[in-house]
């Protein structure tokens, strides 16, 4: 039984030296640091989206501001003729309108709340992303040169087939001499 054990464990572990051989891990660093940088640049763009949004809400806010200021001195000038009708409708469209500037003043509100993060995600990211990038650098300066076909812990460890046969020749004469 704890032979079998062993034979599973020795199996395992070549499976695992095959895998960590394909998969290299500076390679997958630098893709890692790729994908970083594709999301980094779809939240600076998601970024830019809400900060136009949040930009035309302001002036679309400070238009209904003027259109409520202007409906007021309008309303002086029904009341002043005693135009009750046109007054009511002045009324009606003033209240409409600081309604919906209510409305996009929590919309602006929610925005900035939004955009503010965004930022910080977005700082927190490259931070991220910066070092990876540096993680990906040192690992590069590591990298066995390309002639070397094994990694540098198992340099020495290949025996060629002249030495196996030298090996051989002198165990074959030592066992004769015995």
């Amino acid at each position: 039984m704890a032979l079998m054990t062993r034979m599973t464990r020795l199996f395992r572990a070549d499976a695992h030296a095959v895998l960590d051989r394909l998969e290299e891990p500076v390679v997958l660093l630098r893709q890692a640091v790729r994908e970083m940088e594709v999301a980094l640049e779809e939240d600076e763009r998601a970024r830019h989206r809400l900060d136009r949004q949040h930009s035309q809400l302001l002036v679309r806010q400070a238009e209904l501001s003027r259109g409520v200021e202007n409906a007021t001195h309008e309303l002086d000038v029904c009341f002043e003729a005693g135009n009750e009708k046109l007054a009511r409708t002045l009324v009606r469209r003033r209240l409409e309108a600081e309604r919906l500037h209510a409305a996009l003043g929590r919309r602006v509100d929610e925005l900035a709340e939004t955009l503010a993060g965004l930022d910080a995600r977005l700082d927190e990211n490259r931070g991220r992303l910066e070092a990876m990038r540096q993680k990906a650098e040192l690992l590069a300066e590591e990298e066995p040169a390309e002639n070397d076909e094994m990694p540098w812990s198992e340099r020495g460890l290949h025996v060629g087939d002249d030495e196996v046969e030298i090996a051989f020749l002198k165990e074959l004469k030592r066992r004769a001499r015995s």
